[in-house]
């Protein structure tokens, strides 16, 4: 099986089949990510597809400095971030800003709602460790911080959500 980096480089040199590759390989995980953080279907398939297209616009300025999918989940969270933005810029926007932060889904909704009220970068960051499956390098690429912060803000999301789900179960 070629590497996802290879095909990204082939891409780079003009290969569509490997753009056709990339996109099966990648696009149930990103439509996941982004419906997970997006409570709209039609939205979340929209912004999957921008990430691609993103993908395109830039291909010659590609690097294989990290792994391909690190680089298209560098692209889905600006995706997310600009969404975020233009929806709270919209005075009739369907969604406060928690609903939009909180994780939808095939997610539990308690743990949906435990997820909300913790701190957004830890929440993102379990997210991306729990749902994504990412390594702890490659949050800390992503995110641009230190990898000694990756661990010790995972953790303490661990602890805080055990904390939530405990209390919201005994209530």
């Amino acid at each position: 099986m070629i590497s996802d980096e290879d095909l990204m480089l082939q891409f780079q040199n003009g290969s569509r089949e490997a753009f056709e590759e990339l996109f099966a390989r990648y696009r149930q995980q990103l439509y996941r990510f982004f419906r997970r953080r997006i409570s709209n279907d039609a939205r979340a398939d929209d912004l999957m597809q921008e990430t691609f297209l993103a993908v395109i616009r830039a291909k010659v300025r590609y690097e294989p400095r990290a792994l391909v999918r690190t680089y298209l989940y560098g692209i889905a969270l600006k995706q997310v971030s600009a969404e975020r933005r233009w929806q709270s810029r919209r005075p009739d926007a369907p969604l406060s800003d928690q609903e939009a932060s909180a994780p939808q889904g095939d997610t539990p909704i308690w743990i949906k709602q435990a997820l909300t009220r913790l701190e957004e970068m830890d929440r993102e960051i379990l997210m991306l460790r729990e749902y994504e499956e990412l390594s702890y390098a490659e949050i800390a690429k992503l995110l641009h911080l230190p990898l000694s912060t990756v661990r010790s803000r995972l953790f303490r999301a661990r602890l805080a959500l055990k904390t939530l789900l405990a209390g919201d179960v005994c209530q």
